[in-house]
């Protein structure tokens, strides 16, 4: 039977550590066998978990005997890494142990060194701390979770549950990881490479000399703007704002200006029924199918697939409606 162990660290996040708990837990065999057998451990026999305490039972000693390790994340994404973790998971991998981390749990697998010069994601408010703190990993912000082999890496909450079915999958096939996504009452089909739903540039970005310029573009995104017109604002030379924008925001101004367009955008499709044409002039976009194309691109769903998520308002027919 395959092992899983599930490590749970001081201040673990609950939910992260539930979802690989029951989701393990609960597959089945075609005829009826369990198919993993799940043990949480720990650094000590209590666990803090938020406002909950978890009894781990057993200590790092565990990791030696399975065949997954699940490192769920912690509510401080960059708390130390307890004694002696590092060093078990280092030894897990060397011995062929198949790692992955949910959430912020990547944290604490660059830390070990197990994500040097690999894919890695995190929830996505956490995902340029993990690129400044570990620079060896390649962190992909916009994805759902990543594969690479033995090691993998998923994003926030939901994206974790993704991630176990989609080992699930890989260790018993699509049938069986059917039936688990059925009992989780989950969809089987979102893949790694779907995007999270990142606030996109949000109004509070904190800059060395840019502040002034991003809340006028803030007010002035819904206007047709060009590169000279943020120039005028910022009171400099296109060049200059240029070298600073690539500097302070790693984006080109106008790359900056539509990712603060899709997020007004977002906005106005989680709260109204307005149609995809009126939302498009709305935040600035030039025509409804240049909205469409830059949305996908960012969101990697369709304007009307995102309100489907986030809204209580049924999509217009082939969006098309204007109101």
């Amino acid at each position: 039977m395959h092992t899983v162990v599930a490590l749970a660290l001081p201040d673990a996040i609950a939910f992260d550590l539930a979802t690989a708990v029951e989701t393990f837990g609960r597959v089945t065999l075609p005829d009826g066998r369990p198919a993993y057998r799940v043990i949480v451990a720990g650094t000590a026999p209590t666990v803090d978990a938020g406002p909950l305490q978890i009894a781990t039972g057993v200590g790092l000693e565990a990791l030696e005997r399975a065949d997954t390790i699940i490192v769920p994340g912690r509510n401080e994404a960059a708390a130390p890494v307890p004694d002696g973790v590092a060093e078990a998971l280092r030894a897990a991998a060397a011995a062929g142990t198949r790692i992955a981390s949910i959430c912020v749990g990547a944290f604490v697998l660059a830390e070990a060194g197990l994500l040097d010069g690999q894919r890695a994601t995190t929830h996505w408010l956490a995902t340029d701390l993990l690129a400044r703190q570990y620079p060896r990993v390649v962190v992909e912000p916009d994805v759902l979770y990543t594969d690479n082999g033995r090691v993998l890496t998923s994003a926030g909450a939901a994206a974790g549950l993704d991630l176990c079915l989609h080992m699930i999958r890989r260790d018993f096939g699509a049938a069986v990881a059917a039936h688990a996504s059925r009992l989780a009452v989950a969809p089987l089909h979102r893949t790694g490479g779907q995007a999270q739903f990142i606030v996109r540039n949000p109004p509070t970005y904190r800059t060395a000399t840019l502040e002034d310029v991003l809340v006028w573009i803030e007010e002035n995104a819904h206007r047709p703007l060009t590169l000279a017109d943020i120039a005028t604002a910022a009171h400099t030379s296109i060049r200059t704002l240029t070298r600073r924008f690539h500097q302070e925001t790693g984006q080109a101004p106008m790359e900056w200006v539509t990712g603060v367009r899709i997020r007004h955008a977002q906005e106005l499709l989680e709260t109204t029924d307005h149609s995809i044409e009126r939302i498009a002039r709305q935040v600035g976009f030039s025509s409804p199918s240049t909205f469409r194309e830059q949305f996908r691109r960012a969101a990697q769903v369709t304007p009307s697939e995102y309100r489907a998520t986030f809204s209580g308002y049924p999509p217009h027919d082939n969006d098309k409606t204007t109101r």
